[in-house]
């Protein structure tokens, strides 16, 4: 690579890793996949040498275990509870509508969606906040889990880049 393209790369890796450690906590962004190509691109900029091959694939078993354990502990949380289709649907779009209010959109956005889409499919209020409780804990746990995997991913790669 010539001298203009690496340090181009590893500001675009950078970004990309930032934006998906926001991501980890953003429902709209796709956290890990974002940060996993960041590393991606930071690692071949650098040849592979400080970043290997392995550490890579590392790195994607770990990032395809996030999207999994992000999918799971929403539905779960959602099942467990009982939610319908609609709550769950709901739920989808109070995150979406929470992102225009800042964290609190974000906390409340897919409880009070989860709770209409209840609501809407019938059930009285009691029972949809049961479902929206149960819903947003889900959400809540997955986040974690998601930032927990974030943080071991960045380790990782740090760890490679140091050693």
């Amino acid at each position: 690579m010539s001298g203009f393209e690496t340090p181009l790369l590893y500001t675009i890796a950078a970004i990309l890793i930032i934006v998906g450690l926001v991501g980890t906590v953003l429902p709209a962004l796709p956290g890990l996949p974002l940060m996993f190509c960041g590393m991606l691109i930071g690692a071949w900029a650098g040849d592979f040498k400080e970043v290997g091959v392995w550490t890579i694939v590392f790195l994607a078993i770990l990032m395809l275990i996030s999207v999994g354990v992000d999918f799971m502990a929403t539905l779960i949380g959602a099942k467990r509870v009982g939610a319908s289709k609609k709550a769950m649907f709901g739920a989808a779009i109070g995150t979406f509508a929470g992102l225009f209010f800042g964290i609190p959109g974000l906390l409340l956005g897919p409880f009070i969606g989860a709770i209409i889409g209840e609501m809407i499919d019938g059930k009285e209020w009691r029972a949809a906040t049961k479902t929206g409780f149960g819903t947003w804990l889900g959400l809540a746990i997955g986040t974690a889990l998601k930032l927990a995997l974030a943080v071991c991913m960045l380790g990782v790669f740090v760890l490679a880049l140091i050693f």
